[in-house]
């Protein structure tokens, strides 16, 4: 068995994001001033949370958010930074370019919630769907590979700390969690690897978390973290348990 941390993080703003556009994939703009600053707020939050591996999309905006935060950190400011494409935004098609509002008219139209409408041309819910697993798969095999004299026989020892009260602090759920990836992505695809997680896995809630959080679009910087087991025999590995600490903390962004 293999316990490791994992806090996912949405991406700073873009003026896209700023204007209400839709970026998806077509688009790949930098980080605004103010999305700088929310990711040095960030990093700062995380300072002092120990990363082992960091994963990223390789669309700017995500990289040079992760950037930001690893030069920041006080434990990982030289670590390697693995760009996987799979964990670039939703494809949104024809509506990329435009205004959000315009989309949510189109799925209006479509008599379908905004969530599972595919604009023409774009990714189905299901198609991101088998991108997160191909994510998880090349992570699991890369954190696996990396950190071999932690796996252990039988059950873990790492202390559960996902049912006791949060106190509210960066290392919430990874305190004594030797190894910890952190992934900067994006919205809509974090979005839907919450109902993965949620739906699919059948991952709990965390205490106390309105359900309605759950698929809300996390803020720019706004974090997610899980605890994932994984059973590793041989060459195979499977998740063997996934639990929430915290999802859509922005504890760090002033209003």
């Amino acid at each position: 068995m293999l316990a490791f941390g994992l806090t996912i993080v949405r991406h700073g703003e873009t003026q896209c994001n700023k204007d209400g556009l839709l970026q998806g994939q077509k688009i790949d703009s930098p980080l605004s001033e103010i999305g700088i600053r929310q990711s040095e707020a960030a990093g700062q939050y995380l300072r002092d949370v120990k990363f082992t591996n960091v994963f990223v999309s390789n669309m700017k905006r995500a990289k040079q958010t992760a950037e930001i935060i690893v030069r920041n950190n006080r434990t990982c400011h030289d670590i390697e930074l693995v760009a996987d494409p799979s964990l670039k935004e939703r494809s949104f098609g024809i509506a990329e370019g435009g205004r959000v509002i315009e989309m949510k008219n189109m799925a209006k139209a479509a008599g379908q919630p905004l969530p599972e409408f595919t604009p023409p041309e774009g990714e189905t819910m299901e198609q991101v769907k088998v991108r997160i697993k191909d994510f998880l798969e090349v992570m699991f095999q890369r954190i696996a590979s990396d950190h071999q004299d932690k796996i252990q026989d039988g059950e873990t020892s790492i202390p559960d700390e996902t049912d006791r009260a949060l106190a509210g602090l960066p290392d919430d759920g990874v305190l004594n969690v030797p190894v910890h990836a952190l992934v900067v992505g994006h919205g809509a695809y974090m979005s839907i690897a919450m109902r993965y997680f949620f739906e699919d896995v059948k991952c709990p809630m965390p205490r106390g978390l309105d359900a309605a959080q759950q698929y809300s679009i996390c803020p720019n910087t706004g974090m997610c973290r899980f605890i994932i087991t994984l059973k590793c025999s041989n060459a195979d590995l499977a998740l063997s348990d996934l639990k929430c600490v915290f999802i859509n903390r922005r504890d760090h962004i002033k209003s």
